[in-house]
């Protein structure tokens, strides 16, 4: 048989063996659980069968009160039953009869000691009860069977291990030829065994490399999985002084985290109501690196130097803002048009029909270009660290690819992946799932969308998918696709911001009673969002429970949101329309059903309001994470006040504690406001601290911390191969 044939069967046979291993362990501890439950069920019914044959003899005994004889009887059942002891209570819980042998640590309370397993049966007569009838076993013979039984197992499991690898051994021997061979078996654990693997002189040098890396590897990832506690910025900034050393960082996104407006009093600086800021700028301020973002203030332009950029925060910068400009036509194309009446849509199972237009796409186009022209002039070297953020750059890391192959380049796709027959509605899906494989890592929030995007390119592009390792191989490149659940940076205790004054000041600002039951809806005024469904639930609220009307309200906080757009135009309205027609239907001289703010709210005015209300509700009908609901119990550090949390967004993963709900169904929405505000205090509590604790562990330096580590281990393989390369050619060289 040729050579390669050989190789083929083994590459068929190995894995086989292997699996087979595998299975025999995953199965072992099934095998104990089933094998302890049988035994200990025959140990039952066998104290159950004796008790029943002792039951007669002994009731005929009793009244006698003969111990003698029924010692006797004891002792015949214990030698022929193979009972350990047999033993009588009477009513009052004293032991009158026992066999010989009965263990002295037990009593008629029932404790039995380690290694026994006892059985009562209570005796009658006449309605009377006489005592209880004692049989103990000894259940160590559970342990040494069940070890038996797994022996036998284990050892058929080797047995066909040891059959089929002879039968790989008699179809082909063990061979590697050529260094792609040699350098595979490197990265077995067996490598420095000569009589395994002879390696070639020319990758002798890489041995320690790659061992070093793998255990590097190794402890990143369990330090990554148990110590979720420690993520804070300064551990975010250790971490890209040890693992990312030199390394420059550039953020890439959309929004801009300060924009600055022409006011009355001259230029005034504002903050975004956006969830990808909050989560993105205290990375930033913990990198110290660059973000490139569109200039959209008005006075934007006012305020940086010649080359565009700024140093921000103004008040003490640690980064700088490089702003990209963009004409009103670019604008509408790229960012309302193919963005957000294009992929927004498509990406949100909201019932809302995507729209795409030839014009908006070549828009997209060129101002993916023009971004990754800016991150390319931003680089002061040929691989830095690029930090692409959300779908509206899908084609700028093949774009950043092509100039700059060296680039480490993360994406995090803030908002849901559709499944692939709904990503195929779009036109131009081969280009976006082309520009988005130009990526080395790629993340989404939760792993039903990692999921739905290996699916979607392997319905429509020609690669090679590695779904255990979650990788996508195409053009020769390699991109790996992870969840990271999005998050907050915990904020500081502030003992400014006492509960009582909070609120008491949120009540007096809206004219509601101390005693008034507020709930808060905070949300950019958008259609996936769920406010009209939320308005709907509080109406059927006061349908169910006339006696909150003048007692409830809702606080609906709306940040208005592509306002030029017909659809948001129509969700304005319509939000307006139902908030008048509630509080028309349920008007009380104390207090409307629905408080309607379209408005911004900056990050401050919202810590307060989160202090100052009983209940939060988050309705969104399709959702990646939703900041809102980890701000709502950040805030919370007098663990009180409810959640309630879609069963549609990433943050319903996590807090479990919050109360779910399905959006669409407005009864369940009632219910679970009537639930929250009639919820006792300690129960709050309870639910309230164990959510504080899951957002405060799995803050958003650990978002960042945990990318960011495994871009680090990415770039040393990265420099490994190049290396390896570097030493092929050299050997290579040497034999011509």
């Amino acid at each position: 048989m040729p050579l390669r044939s050989l190789q083929l069967s083994l590459r068929f046979i190995l894995p086989l063996a292997l699996v087979l291993g595998l299975f025999a362990f995953a199965i072992l501890p099934l095998v104990d659980n089933l094998t302890q439950r049988w035994f200990t069920r025959d140990l039952d019914m066998r104290s159950q069968l004796l008790a029943t044959g002792l039951q007669e003899p002994l009731l005929e005994l009793l009244p006698y009160q003969d111990g003698k004889e029924i010692v006797g009887l004891f002792d015949h059942a214990v030698q022929s039953g193979k009972l350990q002891a047999l033993g009588f209570c009477d009513a009052a819980g004293r032991l009158i009869y026992h066999s010989t042998n009965f263990p002295l640590k037990l009593d008629c309370r029932g404790h039995a000691p380690d290694q026994m397993r006892l059985t009562e049966r209570v005796l009658e007569q006449d309605g009377i009860m006489l005592g209880k009838l004692m049989l103990v076993q000894d259940s160590r013979f559970i342990e040494s069977r069940s070890t038996e039984f797994k022996r036998y197992v284990l050892a058929l499991f080797l047995l066909m291990f040891v059959v089929i690898s002879a039968l790989g051994a008699w179809v082909a021997h063990w061979s590697w030829l050529g260094w792609v061979s040699s350098l595979k078996s490197l990265l077995r654990r067996d490598t420095g065994t000569p009589s395994v693997v002879n390696t070639p002189p020319e990758f002798r040098p890489l041995v320690g490399d790659l061992r070093a890396m793998l255990h590097e590897m190794n402890l990143e990832r369990r330090l990554q999985q148990h110590s979720p506690q420690a993520w804070t910025a300064q551990k975010l900034r250790s971490l890209l002084h040890d693992e990312l050393a030199g390394d420059e960082v550039l953020v890439v996104s959309n929004r801009e985290p300060f924009i600055h407006e022409f006011g009355e009093h001259g230029i005034e600086l504002r903050r975004p109501a956006s969830g990808l800021v909050t989560a993105v700028e205290p990375v930033m301020r913990a990198c110290s690196g660059t973000w490139i973002a569109h200039g959209s203030g008005s006075a934007d332009r006012a305020t940086v130097d010649m080359h565009d950029r700024l140093q921000v925060p103004p008040n003490r910068p640690a980064y700088t803002l490089r702003r990209v400009w963009l004409s009103v036509e670019e604008e509408e194309g790229y960012y309302y048009g193919f963005s957000n009446e294009g992929l927004w849509p498509l990406c949100h199972m909201a019932h809302v029909r995507p729209v795409f237009r030839t014009s908006d796409w070549e828009q997209y186009v060129a101002v993916n270009q023009r971004f990754a022209d800016a991150v390319m002039a931003e680089a002061h070297t040929d691989d830095p660290v690029v930090l692409v953020q959300d779908y509206h750059f899908a084609l700028l890391p093949r774009m950043v690819r092509e100039k700059m192959p060296k680039a480490t380049i993360i994406m995090f796709w803030h908002i849901p992946w559709p499944n692939p027959e709904s990503f195929g509605i779009c036109p131009w899906r081969e280009e976006l799932l082309e520009g988005l494989l130009g990526n080395t890592l790629l993340g989404f929030h939760t792993p039903f969308h990692c999921k739905n995007f290996l699916e979607t390119v392997d319905r429509y592009l020609e690669t090679r998918i590695e779904h255990e390792a979650s990788t996508i191989s195409y053009g020769g490149e390699l991109t790996q696709v992870e969840p990271y659940p999005i998050s907050i940076a915990w904020p500081e205790p502030d003992p400014q911001l006492n509960m009582a004054d909070c609120r008491k000041a949120l009540c007096e600002e809206l004219g509601v009673p101390l005693a008034h039951h507020l709930s808060l809806g905070v949300d950019r005024l958008d259609y996936t969002k769920g406010i009209v469904e939320r308005f709907q639930a509080v109406e059927r609220l006061l349908e169910l429970h006339p006696e909150l009307i003048g007692r409830f309200s809702l606080l609906q906080i709306a940040a208005p949101s592509r306002s030029s757009l017909e659809e948001y135009q129509t969700l304005e309205a319509r939000v307006r329309k139902l908030a008048h027609h509630i509080n028309q239907r349920f008007e009380n001289p104390t207090a409307l059903p629905v408080l309607l703010r379209i408005e911004h709210h900056d990050a401050d005015k919202l810590a307060r309001i989160y202090r100052g209300v009983d209940i939060c509700v988050v309705t969104s009908l399709h959702d990646g994470m939703n900041l809102v609901a980890k701000e709502f119990i950040a805030a919370r550090d007098d663990e009180a006040g409810v959640l309630i949390l879609s069963q549609f967004t990433g943050a319903a993963r996590e807090l479990h504690e919050a109360l779910i709900i399905n959006p669409y169904h407005i009864e369940q929405g009632a219910q679970a406001l009537y639930r929250a505000l009639s919820m006792p205090e300690p129960e709050q509590r309870e639910r309230m601290r164990s959510m504080r604790t899951v957002v405060r562990d799995f803050n958003v330096y650990r978002w960042a911390g945990l990318m960011l580590l495994d871009a680090a281990r990415l770039r040393r393989r990265q420099r490994v191969s190049e290396k390896i390369q570097t030493h092929s050619k050299r050997s290579l060289r040497r034999v011509i």
